[in-house]
């Protein structure tokens, strides 16, 4: 019998799971499919340059977003269309331009509608009352 062959991903795949722009990483990461082992041991004990890459970036979209209180689609609206390094992010956040004041306050409002729906539902569920 043969061993089962090992799960693999995409190197686009794992940078994603690993919260990292993949033209970032080292030609060796971006070159060859990653297991799920060598990526459960990337997140676990990661090397220098995934530390690095995390740390300072460059960002993929949903990180700089996330960093930002605002929505991929938000960024998109403020014209921000290329990765942004832990610096950019803190000097657009010291610099608060109107577009970006804009869309915390949208992304605000979404998340309290959300908690609203959440806690309505729960409420529901506790009552025994069906949902539509």
């Amino acid at each position: 019998m043969s061993s089962p062959k090992p799960q693999t991903m995409k190197p686009q795949t794992a940078a994603r799971k690993l919260g990292v722009l993949l033209s970032a990483t080292p030609a060796e990461f971006q070159d060859g499919p990653v297991s799920r082992t060598e990526l459960d041991e990337l997140q676990a004990d990661p090397p220098q340059w995934l530390a690095d890459l995390r740390r300072n970036g460059p960002h993929p979209r949903q990180e700089v977003a996330r960093r930002l209180n605002v929505s991929v689609s938000g960024l998109a609206r403020g014209g921000v269309t290329d990765p942004l390094t832990t610096e950019e992010i803190k000097a657009l956040l010291a610099d608060m331009p109107a577009w970006l004041e804009a869309e915390r306050a949208t992304q605000a409002q979404v998340r309290a509608e959300d908690a609203r729906i959440k806690a309505a539902r729960k409420q529901a569920d506790a009552q025994g009352s069906p949902r539509s």
